[in-house]
């Protein structure tokens, strides 16, 4: 068994399992309040952690610094459980510090299909290229043919991800009806 002494999860499961978990446990309109929560920066530093974060969770738990982990997990988080009133955090997390979460953040938009075309197009010009690259990808899903021209700008981007991602994102944009 993966359970730390006293812990509610198994820590070492995927982070789809042990959100699954968690879902069964709280029920997933509070797990992804909790996750929206944790994504703001709002770390309450008790046992939902270890749901989102696993056995890194645990360091965190115990004193390691959090960093930027809770923020990233909370939005990975977000990924397996939603409920709209997160919409707000991860429009917030688009613009975070931490790449990361900035990253994890545009997956959401991709996953949840949030309309957040003006930040995910500042994303293209990310100066981290798994940024750009997921940023493509959720214009792609979200997008329109509004932001070909700045999807145009990565098929010079100097990382293959990045030109296959703004190149994919560009043909579905133009496969959908004008």
């Amino acid at each position: 068994m993966n359970r730390e002494p006293s812990s509610p999860v198994e820590i070492d499961d995927s982070p789809s399992d042990r959100i699954a978990a968690a879902v069964a446990r709280f029920g997933e309109e509070t797990v992804a309040r909790r996750a929206a929560s944790l994504l703001l920066g709002d770390n309450e530093g008790d046992e939902f952690l270890l749901y989102v974060g696993g056995r890194h969770a645990q360091g965190v738990l115990d004193g390691a610094p959090p960093l930027y982990w809770p923020e990233v997990w909370g939005a990975r988080a977000l990924t397996y459980a939603w409920d709209p009133s997160a919409a707000s955090a991860v429009h917030r997390g688009l613009g975070d510090q931490a790449w990361r979460v900035r990253e994890m953040c545009a997956r959401v938009c991709f996953l949840r299909a949030l309309p957040e075309t003006e930040a995910l197009v500042t994303l293209l010009t990310d100066e981290v290229a798994r940024v750009r690259s997921a940023a493509a990808r959720a214009l792609g899903e979200v997008g329109n043919r509004d932001q070909l021209a700045a999807l145009a700008t990565l098929l010079q981007d100097p990382e293959k991800e990045v030109r296959r991602a703004g190149h994919d994102a560009m043909v579905r944009l133009e496969k959908r009806p004008a």
